[in-house]
């Protein structure tokens, strides 16, 4: 783990980035006293995919067929 002061930093942030990028970690300091960490970050997961559940789901006749009034009532309050 690389440290740098702040000014380091600021001076040589294009070149630090590259060095997160590559896997380093690197600790900014102002002084003596370490304040923030640059850390690469994890590659976001995809999110949901269009017709994933394709084939899976089955909807007979009963979903089309009305509610009872009941449950329409229900869902109007």
């Amino acid at each position: 783990m690389k440290t740098v002061t702040i000014h380091a930093a600021k001076t040589q942030l294009s070149r630090l980035i590259e060095e997160v990028a590559a896997g380093e970690h690197v600790v900014i300091a102002r002084g003596k006293e370490p304040v923030a960490r640059l850390v690469p970050i994890e590659p976001q997961k995809r999110g949901r995919v269009f017709g994933a559940m394709r084939g899976r789901a089955k909807v007979d006749r009963r979903f089309f067929e009305p509610l009872p009034a009941a449950e329409i009532e229900a869902w109007e309050r």
